[in-house]
């Protein structure tokens, strides 16, 4: 006769079943690979799981995976073999044509254009930008004093800027 889930069990799998693909999104811009995301996305909540009882504000779930989720692929990144493999080619041309073909050429040009950045200096404009965090939660989540994220963020922008150059931005189509 199977077990009867227990309330703990039950708040966990409907977290995880609200969270899981907004997580999996965020790996996938950090790593730019549809399987390590789902690897680091699998590390984050198992992290999550055998801390759930512990967890006393429910409120703080998304930043503790997010804190998970960040520095399992810092942690990952060291790994000899991490830095050997390459697990997809380029992306293939965009079919079509008009604005939508335009702003996936663009997302597919930024995203290149991302991983071609420092583990460390990516992990932080995914804070700063995409997750939308201040300069303290993202010191916060990656372990690392303030001063250390504004001046890998200012690196990682200007990086990014001179890889863009002359390149179609992802945000309103202007060369």
């Amino acid at each position: 006769m199977p077990r009867a889930e227990t309330e703990e069990q039950e708040q966990f799998r409907e977290y995880f079943t609200a969270r899981h693909d907004a997580v999996r999104r965020t790996a996938y811009v950090l790593c730019g690979d549809w399987h390590w995301a789902d690897d680091l996305t699998q590390a984050a909540f198992i992290r999550l799981a055998t801390g759930w009882r512990t967890v006393r504000d429910r409120g703080a779930l998304d930043a503790f995976v997010r804190t998970c989720l960040v520095r399992a692929y810092l942690s990952d990144v060291k790994r000899v073999w991490r830095r050997r493999e390459r697990s997809v080619a380029e992306p293939p041309d965009v079919a079509g044509t008009g604005n939508a073909a335009e702003r996936a050429d663009g997302r597919m040009t930024f995203e290149a254009a991302l991983r071609k950045l420092p583990p460390r200096q990516r992990a932080v404009l995914l804070c700063r930008y995409y997750q939308d965090l201040d300069v303290a939660e993202t010191a916060a989540t990656l372990g690392c004093s303030q001063g250390t994220v504004k001046s890998q963020a200012a690196r990682g922008l200007a990086k990014l800027k001179e890889l863009l150059e002359g390149q179609t931005t992802v945000l309103g189509g202007r060369r």
